[in-house]
């Protein structure tokens, strides 16, 4: 028997990494916002710790790594909520290392999370939302799914994946009045760069000291003093799921539009150096 809650609310949001960081700021600012909240993350009880009690919230328990534990919380917030209008994939975690100081079980436990987990999660959700015939499908990426640069290669992959993943999204859900954006936050004031999300790597090569071995001693004096706010960030993502017309992509902070802007540039000007070779490789017209 279905167990549909009555109260009228603006959305349902389903949120993954919801326990703390951006996904608790997130949660948090939805249900102020007047939305219901699936919140969900490997612990549901520092979820309810975290953004208390309350019958606009469903605490769901979920490894976005278990397909079947994805299944299962998406059944559980239509039996409690009757729909899902949002879903913010936002669990994951980094890896600073040079490429090759990356060891194989860190790569594959990341990409595990950071990508077949968001996948896992989408493919779940996104049956409920064809259905309806609306949605939004929010990907968090980075800084880093647009740049990638010296440290943060392997990480930076995951996320040029969740950048490729949503842009078809969009492509596939635009005629079904589904939406798809991809968010790349840059730095921001959250425990990102503490060892409960990020995992730096074992090996240390010397020959890389000056690349990636400098961003390692950059991340310890960036830690906790990120230009970004992250109260900020998640009033902006109320801001975006209000949006008539959302964008593909959202850059959060003036770091990453930064970035963005320095790498446009970089590949006009390679493309025009490079372009008569490229020309070049067609069939005679």
């Amino acid at each position: 028997m279905s167990n549909v809650t009555k109260q009228q609310f603006k959305r349902v949001w389903f949120i993954t990494g919801a326990s703390r960081g951006l996904g608790a700021l997130i949660a948090k600012a939805a249900l102020a916002d007047g939305n219901a909240v699936v919140a969900a993350g490997r612990n549901a009880a520092a979820i309810v710790e975290r953004l208390g009690e309350s019958p606009a919230l469903l605490p769901v328990a979920l490894d976005v790594t278990d397909e079947a534990q994805a299944k299962a919380a998406v059944e559980a917030a239509v039996e409690k909520f009757g729909r899902i209008d949002v879903l913010i994939n936002n669990a994951g975690f980094g890896l600073l290392a040079a490429v090759e100081e990356s060891s194989d079980a860190d790569v594959r436990r990341m990409y595990d999370t950071n990508v077949f987990g968001l996948l896992n999660v989408t493919r779940a959700v996104l049956p409920v939302m064809r259905k309806q015939r609306s949605g939004h499908v929010i990907n968090m990426s980075s800084i880093g799914g647009y740049r990638a640069g010296a440290g943060f290669g392997v990480y930076s992959s995951t996320k040029f994946a969740v950048e490729g993943i949503t842009e078809s999204l969009h492509a596939e859900l635009k005629p079904l009045g589904i939406h798809a954006t991809v968010v790349e936050p840059g730095y921001f004031r959250t425990d990102f760069l503490d060892a409960s999300s990020l995992v730096v790597g074992k090996e240390i090569i010397d020959d890389y000291d000056d690349t990636s071995g400098k961003v390692r001693r950059f991340a310890v004096g960036m830690n906790h003093n990120q230009p970004g706010d992250p109260d900020k960030l998640a009033t902006a993502m109320v801001t975006l799921v209000d949006a008539q017309t959302p964008p593909l992509r959202l850059p959060l902070g003036t770091d990453t539009l930064k970035a963005i802007a320095e790498k446009n540039a970089f590949v006009t000007t390679e493309t025009e150096t490079w372009k008569a070779l490229s020309q070049s490789t067609d069939f005679p017209v």
